[in-house]
């Protein structure tokens, strides 16, 4: 396994700092997956956005719709996050 340096929490700054406080109250914890792109926080928040739009944003697919393309697709992909 791969060893990735993350930023913690209590060291984020600027837009990192903006996505984990968004990770933290919509889930109370910063997800792993946030950690590992830590070393970019314009990167992360800009990869955020996109994910807001394509999740919450105006589409001819329900959000329920959405969800569970997500879902086939991660599990195809052997994917068990």
């Amino acid at each position: 396994m791969a060893y990735i340096e993350t930023i913690s929490p209590d060291d984020a700054e600027g837009p990192l700092k903006e996505v984990y406080d968004l990770g933290i109250r919509r889930d109370g914890r910063v997800a792993a997956i946030l950690r590992v792109m830590s070393q970019h926080g314009e990167a992360l928040s800009d990869l955020m956005r996109l994910y807001m739009t394509i999740a919450y944003g105006p589409s001819g697919l329900s959000r329920a719709q959405r969800e569970m393309i997500a879902v086939v697709v991660s599990k195809t992909n052997g994917c068990r996050y």
